[in-house]
């Protein structure tokens, strides 16, 4: 029987980018692909699903209430959607054609107005909100956030991402100290983080966390949080959520994941060192590259292989490089984020020792001239 991969022509990919949509994300342990397929093969009444698993979920996280949606993106629209509808049936219905006197304004520091892969942006806009940027692309303290909250603000959007910009930028805390000032939620979209407990913790009303990132569940999402506020993203099912709902088996398997995800030792740092430095070593025998391990940029306990070509000895500008590892027989994806200053880092949780020797191959042969043509 022939495999997926041939059946449809597809390539076969080695992922050093990490948990990236563009590539499938993550892939889930076969306990969490029972239980999507149990899901698949069941009936249940959905609303009882919804509330149920998301108070299991909010019992196993320490929160109020949890919602699981069908991933992060929608999270963000709903939720927003949630601090401007409210318990307003008629906006619940009518969100597209609101009063522009219901407040819709969602007030964000201006170094967190990302692309994470869609813009934020856009993600607020169909949640019936208006993006409103605090502060500068450098800079964003508390005072800053405090002074762009007016009475037409709905809510406090922080982004905790690599994408964001780091420097100068108040923290998780201090934006819901702002929001409790001026008594406005707070929403966090924390969608690649991996302490499922913190930004809550740190006085957030609504966290949301992609199911299928760190977590490593199947194609979904989770809203997690105040009661209250959950329960305003639930009613969204009857209005923009019924464009992106999660499936039974998506509401399972993310449950199940969450279960694994707080039980199971993580991968630490450390190991991803011990896993990436025989590559690294090798890398450094070539001529033109250098490597060493750099930290996760936002924090997160993540070591990568970060690999510095130099552009005139190899004969090729670090695009060139990263466009034909791409296009191989065997795709290669590095997160080339900064391949504008020469480097690529590789991500090596969904890599394989086999694979890091592949990529070093496949690289080797690229300076060697055998793939220039």
């Amino acid at each position: 029987m022939a495999s997926i991969y041939e059946k449809y022509g597809l390539k076969q990919v080695i992922n050093a980018s990490g948990r990236m949509t563009i590539l499938g994300v993550s892939t889930p342990a076969a306990d969490v692909v029972e239980t999507v397929q149990y899901g698949l093969n069941h009936y249940f009444e959905i609303k009882d699903l919804v509330d149920k698993t998301g108070a299991y979920i909010a019992g196993l996280l320490g929160c109020e209430d949890a919602v699981v949606v069908s991933c992060a993106s929608a999270g963000i629209a709903q939720s927003v959607a949630a601090v401007i509808v409210k318990d307003d049936d008629w906006l619940l219905d009518n969100l597209h054609a609101a009063p522009l006197e219901v407040p819709h304004d969602i007030v964000v520091p201006k170094g967190h107005n990302v692309n994470y892969g869609a813009p934020v942006g856009t993600m607020v806009a169909l949640g019936g909100g208006r993006l409103v940027e605090a502060g500068y692309a450098n800079e964003c303290s508390a005072a800053q956030l405090s002074a762009a909250v007016t009475p037409q603000t709905a809510a406090i959007l922080y982004i905790k991402s690599h994408h964001c910009v780091q420097k100068s930028h108040l923290s998780v805390e201090q934006a819901a100290a702002m929001a409790r000032q001026h008594g406005v939620p707070l929403i966090v979209d924390a969608a690649a983080e991996e302490d499922l407990q913190r930004y809550y913790q740190n006085g957030a009303d609504l966290v949301i966390y992609s199911g299928a990132k760190a977590i490593e569940g199947p194609t979904s999402g989770l809203v997690m949080g105040r009661g209250q506020y959950v329960a305003w993203v639930k009613r969204q099912s009857q209005g923009i959520g019924r464009a992106m709902k999660v499936g039974k088996e998506g509401i399972l398997g993310l449950t199940h994941a969450i279960e694994n995800y707080l039980r199971q030792p993580k991968v630490t740092g450390a190991e991803m060192v011990e896993k990436m430095t025989p590559f690294i070593e090798k890398l450094n025998g070539l001529d033109g590259i250098s490597a060493r391990v750099v930290w996760d940029a936002a924090g997160r306990d993540i070591a990568r292989a970060e690999i510095h070509f130099d552009e005139a000895k190899i004969g090729l500008t670090t695009s060139e490089v990263v466009q034909r590892l791409k296009t191989g027989e065997t795709a290669i994806y590095f997160r080339g984020y900064k391949a504008n200053e020469g480097i690529v880092e590789a991500d090596v949780r969904s890599v394989s020792p086999a694979q890091l020797n592949t990529i070093y191959v496949a690289i080797r042969a690229l300076l060697s001239g055998e793939n220039k043509a």
